[in-house]
């Protein structure tokens, strides 16, 4: 089992490298708030994992949160029970997360909730890995197992980084928490790559000249596996998974990683400001629910009226939004003065992923069963370049079920399988899988499922993550920075966005966390409140650590 005390680094992002996990855990706390404001009544809109820890500390703050939630609590870390077996979880959505995600872990460590490593490809919890592409096949248990050439494209991509974007220099900058250094740097690779593709940044490297090499690390790529999904996408927000380690050295939570914002749902925080020990957020709300889903936002002379399905209105100093922000352009009335003209502009931009998984419960574990004719397992965690292109294997011991991520895919990947119902899915993946280990018979081992998720499909999200496009840094700056509100005019102060579509990493919930850290200190400075001299929170770190702002003219 693994805590967050055994990560080397940070997750200190470049582009804001506030030390948020030390934020969190100061003995200063984040703040106080006059003890007139205790009480007060702070709408959050949405139960994912951003939405609740902003609702979290507003209530250790002394706020009283109400918070709204359209489905279930937990947004996508959804981990879904399989039918006749409960214990057994799909995990829709989130399902690994880095080491290297120090505020995530506060959390995680807070509700002591134990992780094991993630099998991902070629990592050390990960028996076998099958590379099928062209119609190819390697297997290996590590690295150094396979061909030449997949060292080759390792050390082209190594070689590239180094030479182009000097990881060397922002990694050692990052684990020294050396801002100066790594501000220096980043914002010259800001300016440098923000209209450059990964993919144009793979083509223009002098280590990838080979179409050969470049095919081989979409397919492979590094961590977790094929990245060729994201080759449109601006290089930047590579760059930051790999300056960050985001994906290295991951885990997943036993049980299920929806625990975790339930947790805090039901969790009590120590000596919280104005409440009485033991209250909840759960214990704030009638019947221990959160309020439906909100289908109106309107601007309130000094305040935010909130509407939800049920008709109930109610007025508030602060609102705290966390769902994906597309939500507010058509599930959501929203008033245009909320945002300026510029934010609303970085909303219409925002690029989204997409993202299909299918999932099944088998008997056992038997892709462990040794092959006669070969002497290794049957079957093997698996990258490939047909329709499944991720597939994933959990082993909860010989003897108990097992359950298998028969594909995970992304974009153009996961449109190809939009369109057709879970069971249909499984047909096709278990005939392209069949192509790849003749001699398994997946269907056998079968169950319970499938099930399945695309996320693009999802009506409350309409895609998995963010992901910005080339050109796109100027709008993710206007989102990010949207909590810093005092130059704002007095209509669009006390609105707060927060998500990991507004963070500089999405697609991890790190950057639901900090942003949702972030939108904790603008409710807290809007409502006249303020942090211990001894722990400064983002915003009065912010001209330290600003983003750099790119030229518009």
């Amino acid at each position: 089992m693994t805590s967050a005390t055994t990560a080397a680094t940070t997750m200190l992002v470049p582009d804001f490298p506030f030390s948020y996990d030390n934020w969190l855990s100061h003995p200063a706390g984040l703040g106080a708030l006059p003890s007139a404001t205790h009480g007060t009544e702070v709408a959050v809109i949405g139960g994912g994992m951003s939405g609740l820890t902003a609702a979290y500390e507003l209530l250790r703050l002394g706020l009283r949160p109400v918070l709204y939630e359209a489905e279930q609590l937990g947004g996508r870390m959804r981990s879904t029970p399989f039918p006749g077996n409960p214990e057994y979880k799909a995990e829709m959505g989130a399902m690994r997360f880095p080491l290297s995600a120090r505020s995530l872990f506060h959390y995680i460590d807070l509700l002591d909730l134990r992780t094991r490593p993630f099998p991902n490809p070629l990592a050390p919890a990960t028996p076998s890995t099958l590379i099928d592409l062209n119609g190819d096949r390697d297997r290996a248990r590590t690295p150094g197992e396979l061909p030449d050439v997949y060292q080759e494209v390792a050390d082209a991509w190594e070689k590239a980084l180094q030479e182009r974007a000097e990881l060397a220099t922002v990694r050692d900058a990052i684990q020294q928490r050396d801002v100066a250094t790594l501000k220096t740097v980043w914002n010259r690779l800001v300016r440098e790559f923000d209209d450059q593709s990964f993919y144009g940044f793979l083509a223009t490297s002098s280590t990838f000249q080979s179409f050969r090499h470049r095919e081989i690390f979409g397919q492979v790529g590094f961590g977790t596996g094929g990245w060729d999904t994201d080759f449109p996408n601006s290089v930047l927000e590579i760059l930051r998974v790999v300056v960050t380690e985001a994906d290295d050295n991951q885990v997943g939570i036993v049980g299920g990683s929806q625990q975790l914002p339930r947790g805090l749902w039901e969790h009590a925080p120590a000596a919280p400001a104005h409440w009485p020990e033991g209250t909840s957020l759960a214990s704030l709300h009638d019947g221990g629910r959160p309020r439906p889903a909100v289908t109106r936002l309107r601007r309130a002379g000094d305040g935010i009226r909130v509407r939800d399905e049920s008709g109930e209105e109610r007025e508030f100093p602060a609102v705290v939004f966390s769902p994906h922000v597309w939500t507010l352009l058509h599930r959501i009335d929203c008033d245009p003065a909320l945002l300026p003209t510029p934010l609303w502009t970085a909303v219409e931009r925002t690029h989204y992923m997409g993202a299909s998984k299918l999932f099944v419960l088998v008997d056992r574990p038997f892709w462990r069963d040794t092959d006669p004719a070969t002497g290794q397992d049957v079957m093997s965690m698996t990258l490939t370049d047909r329709m499944p292109r991720g597939v994933y294997l959990f082993d909860d011991g010989p003897d108990r079920p097992g359950v298998m991520c028969l594909s995970y895919t992304w974009n153009d990947d996961s449109l190809k399988v939009a369109t057709l119902s879970p069971e249909e899915r499984l047909e096709r993946l278990l005939t392209q899988l069949g192509a790849i280990y003749p001699d398994v018979d997946i269907r056998s081992h079968i169950v319970a499922g499938p099930l399945a998720v695309t996320w693009e499909t999802e009506p409350r999200f309409m895609g998995a993550f963010k992901s910005n496009l080339p050109g796109h840094y100027r709008y993710q700056r206007r989102l990010f920075t949207q909590f810093m509100q005092e130059d704002m005019a007095p209509e669009q102060r006390g609105f707060f966005l927060c998500g990991d579509d507004v963070s500089w990493t999405a697609g991890f919930a790190e950057g639901a966390v900090t942003t949702a850290l972030n939108a904790v200190w603008g409710v807290l400075d809007h409502l006249g409140g303020a942090t211990h001299p001894d722990n400064p929170g983002p915003g009065d770190r912010f001209p330290d650590f600003a983003p750099v702002e790119l030229p518009y003219d």
